[in-house]
Protein backbone atom coordinates (compact mmCIF):
# COMPACT_ATOMS: atom_id res chain seq x y z
CA UNK A 1 0.00 0.00 0.00
CA UNK A 2 1.31 3.36 -1.17
CA UNK A 3 0.38 6.69 -0.43
CA UNK A 4 -0.56 9.42 -2.88
CA UNK A 5 1.33 12.43 -3.00
CA UNK A 6 0.08 15.61 -2.38
CA UNK A 7 -0.03 16.75 -5.85
CA UNK A 8 -1.43 13.52 -7.02
CA UNK A 9 -3.84 14.33 -4.08
CA UNK A 10 -5.11 17.28 -5.44
CA UNK A 11 -6.03 15.81 -8.97
CA UNK A 12 -8.50 13.90 -6.86
CA UNK A 13 -9.66 16.55 -4.90
CA UNK A 14 -10.21 18.44 -8.05
CA UNK A 15 -12.53 15.57 -9.54
CA UNK A 16 -16.29 16.67 -10.25
CA UNK A 17 -18.84 15.05 -12.52
CA UNK A 18 -17.89 18.50 -14.86
CA UNK A 19 -14.16 18.16 -14.39
CA UNK A 20 -13.18 14.70 -14.59
CA UNK A 21 -9.16 14.63 -13.86
CA UNK A 22 -7.96 12.04 -16.68
CA UNK A 23 -5.51 13.02 -19.92
CA UNK A 24 -5.17 10.37 -22.42
CA UNK A 25 -4.77 10.02 -26.42
CA UNK A 26 -5.89 9.39 -30.00
CA UNK A 27 -3.62 6.78 -31.08
CA UNK A 28 -4.29 4.91 -34.87
CA UNK A 29 -2.83 1.88 -35.89
CA UNK A 30 -2.62 0.15 -39.33
CA UNK A 31 -2.70 -3.33 -39.22
CA UNK A 32 -0.70 -4.29 -41.93
CA UNK A 33 2.62 -5.01 -39.64
CA UNK A 34 0.59 -7.85 -37.59
CA UNK A 35 0.24 -11.55 -38.65
CA UNK A 36 -1.91 -12.37 -41.18
CA UNK A 37 -1.76 -8.08 -41.55
CA UNK A 38 -4.96 -8.05 -39.18
CA UNK A 39 -5.77 -7.94 -35.03
CA UNK A 40 -8.42 -9.00 -33.57
CA UNK A 41 -9.89 -7.60 -29.97
CA UNK A 42 -9.09 -11.22 -28.30
CA UNK A 43 -5.04 -9.94 -29.41
CA UNK A 44 -5.55 -6.47 -27.97
CA UNK A 45 -6.64 -8.29 -24.89
CA UNK A 46 -3.74 -11.37 -24.80
CA UNK A 47 -1.31 -8.41 -26.13
CA UNK A 48 -2.49 -6.33 -23.04
CA UNK A 49 -2.21 -9.05 -20.77
CA UNK A 50 1.27 -10.65 -21.46
CA UNK A 51 2.53 -7.30 -20.63
CA UNK A 52 0.75 -6.03 -17.45
CA UNK A 53 3.98 -7.20 -15.06
CA UNK A 54 6.07 -3.81 -16.80
CA UNK A 55 3.24 -0.91 -15.70
CA UNK A 56 1.98 -0.60 -11.79
CA UNK A 57 -0.74 1.64 -13.00
CA UNK A 58 -2.20 -0.87 -14.70
CA UNK A 59 -3.13 -2.91 -11.67
CA UNK A 60 -3.50 -0.81 -8.71
CA UNK A 61 -6.81 0.89 -7.82
CA UNK A 62 -7.18 4.21 -5.09
CA UNK A 63 -8.39 3.84 -1.93
CA UNK A 64 -9.92 7.41 0.42
CA UNK A 65 -9.54 7.62 3.63
CA UNK A 66 -12.93 8.41 5.04
CA UNK A 67 -14.34 11.71 5.22
CA UNK A 68 -11.22 12.86 2.81
CA UNK A 69 -9.19 13.32 6.43
CA UNK A 70 -5.88 12.08 4.65
CA UNK A 71 -4.65 11.20 1.48
CA UNK A 72 -5.67 8.54 -0.65
CA UNK A 73 -3.76 5.49 -1.10
CA UNK A 74 -2.93 3.07 -3.99
CA UNK A 75 -3.17 -0.98 -3.91
CA UNK A 76 -2.92 -3.84 -5.59
CA UNK A 77 -6.63 -4.34 -7.11
CA UNK A 78 -7.79 -7.61 -6.06
CA UNK A 79 -10.79 -7.38 -8.40
CA UNK A 80 -9.04 -6.26 -11.35
CA UNK A 81 -10.27 -7.35 -14.60
CA UNK A 82 -8.72 -6.50 -18.14
CA UNK A 83 -12.32 -6.78 -20.03
CA UNK A 84 -13.85 -3.70 -17.82
CA UNK A 85 -10.84 -1.59 -18.69
CA UNK A 86 -10.14 -2.28 -22.52
CA UNK A 87 -13.50 -1.78 -24.56
CA UNK A 88 -14.73 -1.73 -28.08
CA UNK A 89 -16.54 0.27 -30.67
CA UNK A 90 -17.33 1.20 -33.88
CA UNK A 91 -18.21 4.11 -35.60
CA UNK A 92 -20.97 4.50 -38.21
CA UNK A 93 -20.54 4.83 -41.46
CA UNK A 94 -18.32 7.09 -43.41
CA UNK A 95 -16.05 7.12 -40.47
CA UNK A 96 -14.42 9.79 -40.95
CA UNK A 97 -12.01 12.59 -38.89
CA UNK A 98 -14.37 14.60 -37.32
CA UNK A 99 -16.75 11.73 -36.30
CA UNK A 100 -13.79 10.14 -34.42
CA UNK A 101 -12.68 13.08 -32.45
CA UNK A 102 -16.85 13.51 -31.79
CA UNK A 103 -16.02 9.84 -30.11
CA UNK A 104 -13.69 10.63 -28.08
CA UNK A 105 -14.95 13.99 -26.39
CA UNK A 106 -17.68 11.79 -25.73
CA UNK A 107 -15.78 9.10 -24.29
CA UNK A 108 -12.97 11.58 -23.01
CA UNK A 109 -15.60 13.61 -21.11
CA UNK A 110 -17.47 10.50 -18.99
CA UNK A 111 -15.45 10.38 -15.70
CA UNK A 112 -13.23 7.30 -14.82
CA UNK A 113 -14.82 4.44 -12.34
CA UNK A 114 -11.99 5.54 -8.72
CA UNK A 115 -13.01 2.37 -7.59
CA UNK A 116 -10.80 0.51 -10.22
CA UNK A 117 -7.79 0.97 -11.71
CA UNK A 118 -8.29 4.37 -13.21
CA UNK A 119 -7.68 3.62 -16.70
CA UNK A 120 -9.48 2.72 -19.99
CA UNK A 121 -8.42 1.69 -23.18
CA UNK A 122 -11.55 1.99 -26.02
CA UNK A 123 -10.81 0.31 -29.28
CA UNK A 124 -12.70 2.16 -32.22
CA UNK A 125 -12.99 0.10 -35.26
CA UNK A 126 -14.61 1.83 -38.47
CA UNK A 127 -11.78 4.34 -39.35
CA UNK A 128 -11.73 3.72 -43.14
CA UNK A 129 -12.57 7.65 -44.17
CA UNK A 130 -10.04 9.41 -42.82
CA UNK A 131 -8.07 10.86 -45.00
CA UNK A 132 -4.18 9.11 -45.03
CA UNK A 133 -5.02 6.66 -42.68
CA UNK A 134 -4.86 3.10 -44.35
CA UNK A 135 -7.92 1.36 -45.20
CA UNK A 136 -8.98 -1.06 -41.79
CA UNK A 137 -7.00 0.86 -39.64
CA UNK A 138 -8.32 1.49 -35.92
CA UNK A 139 -7.91 3.55 -32.65
CA UNK A 140 -7.31 3.54 -29.05
CA UNK A 141 -9.31 6.22 -27.12
CA UNK A 142 -6.83 6.08 -23.91
CA UNK A 143 -7.81 7.99 -20.42
CA UNK A 144 -5.76 7.63 -17.25
CA UNK A 145 -6.32 9.67 -14.48
CA UNK A 146 -3.76 12.43 -13.62
CA UNK A 147 -3.06 11.08 -9.91
CA UNK A 148 -1.44 7.85 -11.58
CA UNK A 149 0.59 9.75 -14.03
CA UNK A 150 1.98 13.06 -15.48
CA UNK A 151 3.75 13.54 -19.40
CA UNK A 152 7.12 11.20 -18.43
CA UNK A 153 5.10 8.23 -16.50
CA UNK A 154 2.71 7.84 -19.05
CA UNK A 155 5.73 7.31 -21.57
CA UNK A 156 6.08 4.47 -18.79
CA UNK A 157 2.55 3.39 -19.77
CA UNK A 158 3.57 3.06 -23.16
CA UNK A 159 6.46 1.17 -22.81
CA UNK A 160 3.72 -1.29 -21.58
CA UNK A 161 1.39 -1.49 -24.42
CA UNK A 162 4.04 -1.19 -27.52
CA UNK A 163 6.56 -2.83 -28.61
CA UNK A 164 9.95 -1.96 -30.66
CA UNK A 165 9.19 -4.32 -33.41
CA UNK A 166 5.75 -6.07 -34.70
CA UNK A 167 6.55 -9.57 -33.44
CA UNK A 168 8.31 -8.56 -30.20
CA UNK A 169 7.94 -11.66 -27.82
CA UNK A 170 6.39 -11.17 -24.16
CA UNK A 171 8.88 -9.80 -21.19
CA UNK A 172 10.67 -13.16 -19.95
CA UNK A 173 9.95 -14.39 -16.37
CA UNK A 174 6.84 -14.79 -14.04
CA UNK A 175 3.95 -12.12 -13.30
CA UNK A 176 5.06 -11.79 -9.81
CA UNK A 177 2.38 -9.40 -9.28
CA UNK A 178 0.26 -10.61 -5.75
CA UNK A 179 -3.56 -8.56 -4.87
CA UNK A 180 -3.42 -6.82 -1.94
CA UNK A 181 -6.57 -6.76 0.71
CA UNK A 182 -8.78 -3.59 0.61
CA UNK A 183 -8.02 -1.95 4.38
CA UNK A 184 -11.07 -0.72 6.19
CA UNK A 185 -12.06 2.26 7.10
CA UNK A 186 -10.31 2.07 11.09
CA UNK A 187 -7.46 1.12 9.66
CA UNK A 188 -7.16 4.26 7.08
CA UNK A 189 -8.55 6.61 9.74
CA UNK A 190 -5.62 5.28 12.36
CA UNK A 191 -3.28 5.89 9.43
CA UNK A 192 -4.42 9.13 8.86
CA UNK A 193 -4.09 10.24 12.76
CA UNK A 194 -0.55 9.61 12.60
CA UNK A 195 -0.18 11.33 9.42
CA UNK A 196 -1.93 14.23 11.34
CA UNK A 197 0.63 14.11 14.02
CA UNK A 198 3.78 14.06 11.99
CA UNK A 199 2.88 16.13 9.28
CA UNK A 200 3.88 19.52 11.06
CA UNK A 201 7.14 18.07 11.05
CA UNK A 202 7.01 17.67 7.26
CA UNK A 203 6.03 20.86 6.45
CA UNK A 204 8.96 22.39 8.18
CA UNK A 205 11.21 20.03 6.79
CA UNK A 206 10.12 21.08 3.32
CA UNK A 207 10.16 25.25 4.34
CA UNK A 208 13.82 24.53 5.88
CA UNK A 209 14.51 23.01 2.62
CA UNK A 210 12.32 25.93 0.57
CA UNK A 211 13.84 28.79 2.16
CA UNK A 212 17.34 28.92 0.19
CA UNK A 213 15.60 28.57 -2.99
CA UNK A 214 13.15 31.45 -2.01
CA UNK A 215 16.29 33.56 -0.68
CA UNK A 216 18.45 32.59 -4.11
CA UNK A 217 14.73 34.00 -6.09
CA UNK A 218 15.01 37.34 -3.81
CA UNK A 219 18.42 37.65 -4.75
CA UNK A 220 18.13 37.21 -8.33
CA UNK A 221 15.36 39.56 -8.50
CA UNK A 222 17.42 42.36 -7.19
CA UNK A 223 20.09 41.49 -9.88
CA UNK A 224 17.43 41.75 -12.41
CA UNK A 225 18.52 38.52 -13.11
CA UNK A 226 14.38 37.86 -13.79
CA UNK A 227 11.94 39.81 -13.10
CA UNK A 228 8.10 39.60 -12.29
CA UNK A 229 5.52 41.83 -13.92
CA UNK A 230 1.90 42.45 -14.27
CA UNK A 231 2.14 40.80 -17.78
CA UNK A 232 2.40 37.32 -15.77
CA UNK A 233 -1.25 37.41 -14.74
CA UNK A 234 -3.37 37.13 -17.77
CA UNK A 235 -6.78 39.09 -18.82
CA UNK A 236 -9.65 37.03 -18.53
CA UNK A 237 -11.26 35.23 -21.58
CA UNK A 238 -14.34 33.36 -22.19
CA UNK A 239 -12.05 30.54 -21.19
CA UNK A 240 -11.89 31.05 -17.90
CA UNK A 241 -14.65 30.60 -16.43
CA UNK A 242 -16.62 27.59 -14.57
CA UNK A 243 -16.98 24.77 -16.96
CA UNK A 244 -19.82 22.52 -18.65
CA UNK A 245 -19.42 18.43 -18.60
CA UNK A 246 -19.21 18.80 -22.47
CA UNK A 247 -15.89 18.30 -24.47
CA UNK A 248 -14.67 18.95 -27.86
CA UNK A 249 -11.29 17.45 -29.55
CA UNK A 250 -8.67 18.18 -31.79
CA UNK A 251 -5.68 18.84 -33.41
CA UNK A 252 -3.50 19.40 -36.30
CA UNK A 253 -0.07 17.78 -37.45
CA UNK A 254 2.59 19.19 -39.33
CA UNK A 255 6.45 17.95 -40.15
CA UNK A 256 9.03 18.14 -36.94
CA UNK A 257 11.32 19.47 -39.29
CA UNK A 258 9.54 22.94 -40.28
CA UNK A 259 9.35 23.25 -36.16
CA UNK A 260 13.08 22.79 -35.85
CA UNK A 261 13.95 25.53 -38.62
CA UNK A 262 11.46 27.93 -37.79
CA UNK A 263 13.33 27.51 -34.44
CA UNK A 264 16.70 29.22 -36.33
CA UNK A 265 14.68 32.17 -37.11
CA UNK A 266 15.33 33.56 -33.69
CA UNK A 267 19.03 33.45 -31.79
CA UNK A 268 18.42 31.04 -28.56
CA UNK A 269 14.65 30.18 -29.07
CA UNK A 270 13.93 26.57 -28.26
CA UNK A 271 11.61 24.28 -29.97
CA UNK A 272 8.97 24.87 -27.11
CA UNK A 273 8.96 28.47 -27.41
CA UNK A 274 8.14 27.90 -31.42
CA UNK A 275 4.73 25.92 -30.55
CA UNK A 276 3.67 28.55 -27.84
CA UNK A 277 4.31 31.20 -30.36
CA UNK A 278 1.71 29.45 -32.70
CA UNK A 279 -0.11 28.67 -29.85
CA UNK A 280 -0.55 32.58 -29.22
CA UNK A 281 -1.10 33.38 -32.96
CA UNK A 282 -3.65 30.63 -33.19
CA UNK A 283 -5.50 32.30 -30.10
CA UNK A 284 -5.07 35.87 -31.04
CA UNK A 285 -6.98 34.93 -34.57
CA UNK A 286 -9.60 33.09 -32.65
CA UNK A 287 -10.34 35.42 -29.90
CA UNK A 288 -9.87 38.50 -32.77
CA UNK A 289 -12.63 36.97 -34.87
CA UNK A 290 -15.25 36.92 -31.95
CA UNK A 291 -13.94 40.54 -31.35
CA UNK A 292 -12.50 39.48 -27.63
CA UNK A 293 -9.34 39.94 -27.90
CA UNK A 294 -7.80 41.01 -24.79
CA UNK A 295 -4.74 44.10 -25.03
CA UNK A 296 -2.87 42.07 -23.01
CA UNK A 297 -1.24 39.14 -22.80
CA UNK A 298 -2.68 35.98 -22.27
CA UNK A 299 -0.62 33.16 -20.89
CA UNK A 300 0.07 29.56 -20.84
CA UNK A 301 0.71 27.57 -17.54
CA UNK A 302 3.63 25.02 -18.83
CA UNK A 303 4.25 22.13 -16.64
CA UNK A 304 7.80 21.49 -16.13
CA UNK A 305 8.82 17.39 -15.25
CA UNK A 306 10.98 17.15 -11.93
CA UNK A 307 10.97 13.49 -12.20
CA UNK A 308 14.76 11.86 -11.50
CA UNK A 309 16.14 8.87 -12.99
CA UNK A 310 15.35 6.99 -9.93
CA UNK A 311 11.70 7.56 -10.19
CA UNK A 312 11.29 6.40 -13.83
CA UNK A 313 8.60 3.75 -13.00
CA UNK A 314 6.83 5.74 -10.21
CA UNK A 315 3.47 6.45 -10.05
CA UNK A 316 1.97 9.88 -9.82
CA UNK A 317 3.17 13.28 -10.60
CA UNK A 318 6.39 15.08 -10.45
CA UNK A 319 5.80 18.11 -12.06
CA UNK A 320 6.38 22.03 -11.62
CA UNK A 321 4.62 24.75 -13.19
CA UNK A 322 5.94 27.84 -15.24
CA UNK A 323 4.52 31.14 -16.62
CA UNK A 324 4.41 31.18 -20.54
CA UNK A 325 3.00 34.60 -22.01
CA UNK A 326 2.03 33.58 -25.39
CA UNK A 327 2.82 36.96 -26.89
CA UNK A 328 -0.84 37.51 -28.21
CA UNK A 329 -0.87 41.44 -28.09
CA UNK A 330 1.86 40.69 -31.34
CA UNK A 331 0.50 40.64 -34.76
CA UNK A 332 4.24 39.70 -36.73
CA UNK A 333 4.92 35.76 -35.98
CA UNK A 334 8.95 36.43 -35.81
CA UNK A 335 8.52 39.40 -33.40
CA UNK A 336 6.23 37.18 -31.03
CA UNK A 337 8.47 34.46 -31.27
CA UNK A 338 11.11 36.75 -30.07
CA UNK A 339 9.25 37.77 -27.09
CA UNK A 340 8.17 34.44 -25.98
CA UNK A 341 11.21 33.80 -26.24
CA UNK A 342 12.34 36.08 -23.89
CA UNK A 343 9.77 35.86 -21.61
CA UNK A 344 10.14 32.25 -21.35
CA UNK A 345 13.91 32.38 -20.42
CA UNK A 346 12.68 34.59 -17.82
CA UNK A 347 10.55 32.36 -16.62
CA UNK A 348 12.51 29.58 -16.13
CA UNK A 349 15.39 31.65 -14.21
CA UNK A 350 12.84 32.50 -11.89
CA UNK A 351 11.67 28.98 -11.74
CA UNK A 352 15.47 27.81 -11.19
CA UNK A 353 15.99 30.29 -8.78
CA UNK A 354 12.88 29.28 -6.38
CA UNK A 355 14.04 25.43 -7.03
CA UNK A 356 11.22 23.40 -8.68
CA UNK A 357 11.63 20.50 -7.04
CA UNK A 358 11.18 22.46 -4.14
CA UNK A 359 7.91 23.75 -5.61
CA UNK A 360 6.82 20.12 -5.72
CA UNK A 361 7.45 19.01 -2.79
CA UNK A 362 5.76 21.82 -0.82
CA UNK A 363 2.54 20.49 -2.51
CA UNK A 364 3.21 17.56 -0.78
CA UNK A 365 2.76 18.80 3.10
CA UNK A 366 -0.77 20.56 1.84
CA UNK A 367 -3.43 18.91 4.45
CA UNK A 368 -5.53 16.63 3.08
CA UNK A 369 -9.04 18.01 4.11
CA UNK A 370 -8.64 21.67 3.57
CA UNK A 371 -7.07 20.75 0.13
CA UNK A 372 -10.19 18.57 -0.54
CA UNK A 373 -13.01 21.55 0.38
CA UNK A 374 -11.16 24.46 -0.90
CA UNK A 375 -11.41 22.41 -4.02
CA UNK A 376 -15.17 21.50 -3.31
CA UNK A 377 -15.86 25.35 -2.18
CA UNK A 378 -14.08 26.67 -5.39
CA UNK A 379 -16.70 24.72 -7.97
CA UNK A 380 -19.86 24.79 -6.11
CA UNK A 381 -19.22 28.82 -5.32
CA UNK A 382 -18.51 29.41 -8.87
CA UNK A 383 -15.73 31.22 -8.03
CA UNK A 384 -13.70 31.00 -11.58
CA UNK A 385 -17.34 33.01 -12.90
CA UNK A 386 -15.66 36.00 -10.57
CA UNK A 387 -12.04 35.67 -12.05
CA UNK A 388 -10.80 34.25 -8.68
CA UNK A 389 -7.34 32.23 -9.08
CA UNK A 390 -7.47 33.35 -13.09
CA UNK A 391 -3.80 33.06 -13.77
CA UNK A 392 -3.25 31.60 -16.69
CA UNK A 393 -5.77 31.50 -20.37
CA UNK A 394 -4.86 28.31 -21.14
CA UNK A 395 -2.56 25.08 -20.70
CA UNK A 396 0.48 24.29 -22.99
CA UNK A 397 2.17 20.47 -22.00
CA UNK A 398 4.76 19.39 -23.75
CA UNK A 399 5.08 15.66 -23.75
CA UNK A 400 7.99 13.48 -25.43
CA UNK A 401 7.39 10.96 -28.16
CA UNK A 402 9.04 7.90 -29.23
CA UNK A 403 11.56 8.85 -32.15
CA UNK A 404 11.00 6.01 -33.92
CA UNK A 405 8.03 3.44 -34.96
CA UNK A 406 6.44 1.47 -32.22
CA UNK A 407 3.56 -1.24 -32.40
CA UNK A 408 0.65 -2.59 -30.68
CA UNK A 409 -0.61 -5.96 -30.66
CA UNK A 410 1.90 -6.23 -34.27
CA UNK A 411 0.01 -2.81 -35.64
CA UNK A 412 1.97 -0.06 -36.18
CA UNK A 413 1.23 3.07 -34.38
CA UNK A 414 1.08 5.96 -37.02
CA UNK A 415 -0.29 9.08 -35.39
CA UNK A 416 -0.91 10.40 -32.00
CA UNK A 417 -2.74 13.32 -30.24
CA UNK A 418 -2.69 14.33 -26.78
CA UNK A 419 -5.70 14.72 -24.66
CA UNK A 420 -5.97 16.48 -21.55
CA UNK A 421 -8.20 17.31 -18.22
CA UNK A 422 -9.97 20.29 -17.85
CA UNK A 423 -11.34 22.77 -14.45
CA UNK A 424 -13.10 25.16 -13.53
CA UNK A 425 -11.24 28.82 -14.91
CA UNK A 426 -9.42 26.81 -17.85
CA UNK A 427 -11.56 25.59 -20.16
CA UNK A 428 -9.18 25.15 -23.21
CA UNK A 429 -5.79 23.39 -23.01
CA UNK A 430 -2.95 22.26 -25.41
CA UNK A 431 -0.91 19.06 -25.85
CA UNK A 432 1.70 19.02 -27.76
CA UNK A 433 4.26 16.27 -29.16
CA UNK A 434 6.64 14.54 -31.72
CA UNK A 435 6.07 11.01 -32.89
CA UNK A 436 8.68 10.01 -35.82
CA UNK A 437 8.88 12.94 -37.82
CA UNK A 438 5.82 14.95 -37.12
CA UNK A 439 4.57 17.17 -34.77
CA UNK A 440 1.10 17.87 -33.13
CA UNK A 441 -0.83 20.83 -31.63
CA UNK A 442 -3.69 19.42 -30.26
CA UNK A 443 -6.50 21.11 -27.93
CA UNK A 444 -9.51 19.72 -25.04
CA UNK A 445 -11.68 22.16 -24.55
CA UNK A 446 -15.22 23.04 -23.37
CA UNK A 447 -18.10 22.70 -26.00
CA UNK A 448 -19.87 25.79 -24.47
CA UNK A 449 -16.95 28.10 -24.39
CA UNK A 450 -16.05 26.48 -27.96
CA UNK A 451 -18.31 25.10 -30.51
CA UNK A 452 -16.43 25.45 -33.46
CA UNK A 453 -13.08 23.26 -32.91
CA UNK A 454 -12.66 23.32 -36.58
CA UNK A 455 -12.65 26.81 -36.70
CA UNK A 456 -9.95 26.92 -34.21
CA UNK A 457 -8.12 24.09 -35.81
CA UNK A 458 -7.73 26.60 -38.82
CA UNK A 459 -6.52 29.16 -36.56
CA UNK A 460 -3.45 26.72 -35.28
CA UNK A 461 -2.82 25.53 -38.59
CA UNK A 462 -2.85 29.66 -40.53
CA UNK A 463 -0.69 30.59 -37.39
CA UNK A 464 1.48 27.82 -38.25
CA UNK A 465 2.04 28.62 -42.14
CA UNK A 466 2.63 32.20 -41.31
CA UNK A 467 5.36 31.68 -38.62
CA UNK A 468 7.09 28.92 -41.42
CA UNK A 469 7.01 31.53 -44.12
CA UNK A 470 8.10 34.20 -42.09
CA UNK A 471 10.98 32.21 -40.41
CA UNK A 472 11.89 30.89 -44.13
CA UNK A 473 12.39 34.36 -45.17
CA UNK A 474 14.44 35.49 -42.59
CA UNK A 475 16.64 32.85 -42.87
CA UNK A 476 16.53 32.57 -46.55
CA UNK A 477 15.43 29.21 -46.89
CA UNK A 478 12.49 27.74 -48.54
CA UNK A 479 9.94 26.64 -46.73
CA UNK A 480 8.43 23.08 -47.69
CA UNK A 481 4.80 23.20 -48.87
CA UNK A 482 3.13 19.98 -48.92
CA UNK A 483 0.82 19.19 -51.49
CA UNK A 484 -2.80 20.31 -50.39
CA UNK A 485 -5.20 17.84 -49.54
CA UNK A 486 -8.95 18.03 -48.92
CA UNK A 487 -10.32 16.94 -45.38
CA UNK A 488 -13.73 14.69 -45.38
CA UNK A 489 -15.07 17.28 -43.39
CA UNK A 490 -15.32 20.72 -44.00
CA UNK A 491 -13.84 23.63 -41.44
CA UNK A 492 -16.69 26.26 -40.75
CA UNK A 493 -16.01 29.59 -39.26
CA UNK A 494 -18.56 31.39 -37.21
CA UNK A 495 -19.32 34.97 -37.50
CA UNK A 496 -17.29 37.48 -35.47
CA UNK A 497 -19.86 38.72 -32.95
CA UNK A 498 -18.23 41.85 -32.95
CA UNK A 499 -15.70 42.50 -35.47
CA UNK A 500 -14.78 40.88 -38.87
CA UNK A 501 -10.81 39.88 -39.40
CA UNK A 502 -9.70 40.00 -42.29
CA UNK A 503 -8.92 36.28 -43.37
CA UNK A 504 -5.65 35.46 -43.59
CA UNK A 505 -4.36 34.34 -47.20
CA UNK A 506 -4.36 30.32 -47.05
CA UNK A 507 -1.48 27.97 -48.23
CA UNK A 508 -1.55 24.64 -48.51
CA UNK A 509 -0.66 22.48 -45.44
CA UNK A 510 -0.63 19.24 -44.38
CA UNK A 511 -4.02 18.39 -42.63
CA UNK A 512 -4.77 15.99 -39.58
CA UNK A 513 -3.64 12.47 -40.52
CA UNK A 514 -6.20 10.69 -38.38
CA UNK A 515 -4.84 11.31 -35.49
CA UNK A 516 -2.31 13.44 -34.30
CA UNK A 517 1.29 13.55 -34.02
CA UNK A 518 3.21 14.16 -30.52
CA UNK A 519 5.33 16.73 -29.97
CA UNK A 520 8.03 16.92 -27.40
CA UNK A 521 9.65 18.12 -30.03
CA UNK A 522 13.11 17.96 -28.77
CA UNK A 523 16.27 18.45 -30.87
CA UNK A 524 18.50 16.57 -29.20
CA UNK A 525 17.32 12.69 -27.60
CA UNK A 526 18.80 12.30 -24.67
CA UNK A 527 17.03 9.12 -22.60
CA UNK A 528 19.29 5.57 -23.64
CA UNK A 529 15.43 4.01 -24.83
CA UNK A 530 14.33 4.77 -28.08
CA UNK A 531 10.36 4.58 -26.35
CA UNK A 532 11.26 7.95 -24.58
CA UNK A 533 12.18 9.96 -27.37
CA UNK A 534 13.73 13.40 -27.29
CA UNK A 535 14.02 15.77 -24.12
CA UNK A 536 12.53 19.20 -24.46
CA UNK A 537 14.80 22.14 -25.23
Amino acid sequence: MQQLQGMDASFVALETRNSPMHIGSILIYNPATAPGGFVRFKDILAFFESRLQLSKTMRQRMVRVPFDLDYPYWIEDPDFDLEYHVRHVALPAPGDWRQLCIQAARIFARPLDLERPPWEFTVVEGLDNVEGVPKGSYAYITKVHHAAIDGMSGIDLMEATHTLSPDEPPPPGPDEWKPEKVPNPVELLGKSYFNAITNPLKQLEVAAKAAPGLAKALKGLAAKEFDVSTEMIAPKTRFNRKISPHRVVEGVSVPLADIKAIRTAHDGAKVNDVFLTIIGGAMRRYLDSKGELPKKTLTAMAPISVRSKGEKNAMGNQVAAMIAPLGTHIADPLERLAWVNNRTTNSKAMTDAMGARNMTEMSKVSPALWMSLGAQLYTRLSLANRGVGAIFTTVVTNVPGPPVPIYSAGARLESMMGLICLTDGMGLAHVVQSYTEEATIAFTADREMMDDPEFYADCIRESFEELRDAAAKETGTSAKKPAPKKRTTKTRAKKPAAKKRAAPKKKPAEPVKGGTKTSGARSKPKAAHPLKGPTTE
